[in-house]
């Protein structure tokens, strides 16, 4: 590799990535289409922040906080086992970093409770919830608590789903308002890395695959559960006999080919030989289904190595997280000195 190129992949280069999830259950594939899968790419090319958001999971789990501290192992496992590598990636644990809590007081300040309330992916988690005008405090302020995530390390670049574009648009607000406020340059406005591929639907066929709802596979599926999953997924209910013309669109069998299948262009032709008949959908499912196990085996194998040492698992996390407070430390001091809060120097 040339000199040139050395610098140009060099640490101080590169830009900063931070994203993460909320630690209720191990992950599923809808995770690793829709994120996964771009952060172990990302950390080849990116300075990569991974948070394990536990305290941001508590907003809406009050008295099943065991739920969130015994899966945060559990999404640590899921990230080493695709590939995310602790050397290259910093995993840390969101309530361990202490100016997380402080920057999120601070951008607090930034932002009414009307612009929180407008919120697209806030009033769709409310509705889901159920929780009406009872919205717990925490779970509504949730895009600020999330931006100061983002900013504490500067981030630049956070891989989402498309449902989560209006919180970056509110983290850039955010950071706007902030730097207008101290009149200086201090927080750094992000951009989004979108998945190429839409959100995953569920298998049962409702537009989100979700652990609670139960209509996921995990990424550590064993080859029976697998099977079961894919031999229920949802097709096309018109479908009753194979000599029948069939629908694609909606079919979940075919949106998971279009996410998985590396040949598009066998994907393609059995989308045509379905559509006009003549296609059984346990035909379809079975080459789904070998696509899947093939996929997931490794994956899974490398959980269950991870998993026999989960003493090193916490030490690993420990090590990511005393290195997130240190760059996070850093911001936060730069945060107080601009608003003038840095009495004891």
């Amino acid at each position: 590799m040339s000199s040139n190129a050395s610098a140009s992949n060099s640490p101080a280069t590169r830009p900063t990535v931070l994203t993460g999830d909320r630690p209720t259950g191990p992950l599923h594939l809808g995770h690793y289409i829709g994120s996964l899968k771009s952060r172990v790419a990302l950390q080849e090319t990116a300075n990569q922040f991974l948070l394990l958001a536990d305290t941001q999971a508590m907003t809406d789990n009050v008295g099943r906080h065991q739920k969130v501290t015994d899966n945060v192992l559990e999404v640590a496992l899921d990230y080493l086992a695709v590939g995310i590598d602790p050397e290259k990636s910093t995993i840390f644990i969101q309530s361990q970093v202490r100016e997380l809590y402080e920057l999120s007081m601070v951008l607090l300040n930034l932002v009414t409770v009307s612009r929180l309330e407008r919120n697209p992916t806030i009033k769709e988690e409310i509705r889901l919830r159920g929780f009406e005008r009872d919205i717990p405090a925490g779970f509504l302020t949730y895009p600020v608590s999330q931006a100061a995530d983002i900013t504490a390390f500067k981030g630049q670049l956070v891989p989402v789903g498309g449902d989560q574009l209006p919180m970056i648009e509110q983290t850039n607000e955010l950071v706007r308002k902030f730097n207008a406020t101290v009149e200086r340059e201090v927080l750094v406005e992000c951009k989004e890395v979108l998945s190429e591929t839409a959100r995953l639907p569920g298998i049962d066929g409702k537009a989100k695959m979700s652990k609670s709802l139960g209509n996921s596979i995990a990424l550590g599926a064993s080859a029976k559960e697998i099977k079961q999953a894919v031999h229920q997924m949802y097709t096309d209910p018109n479908h009753l006999r194979v000599d029948d013309p069939g629908q694609v669109e909606g079919n979940v069998v075919f949106t998971f080919l279009d996410a998985f299948d590396p040949d598009r262009d066998a994907v393609a032709e059995l989308k045509a030989h379905y559509t006009r008949g003549g296609l059984g959908d346990s035909v379809v499912k079975r080459r789904l289904e070998g696509i899947l196990q093939e996929m997931l085996e490794p994956i899974r194998t490398r959980r269950e190595h991870y998993a026999k040492d989960r003493g090193e698992v916490l030490a690993m996390l420990k090590r990511g997280t005393e290195r997130a407070s240190a760059v996070a430390a850093k911001t936060m001091s730069e945060v107080n000195a601009a608003l003038g809060l840095n009495y004891f120097g």
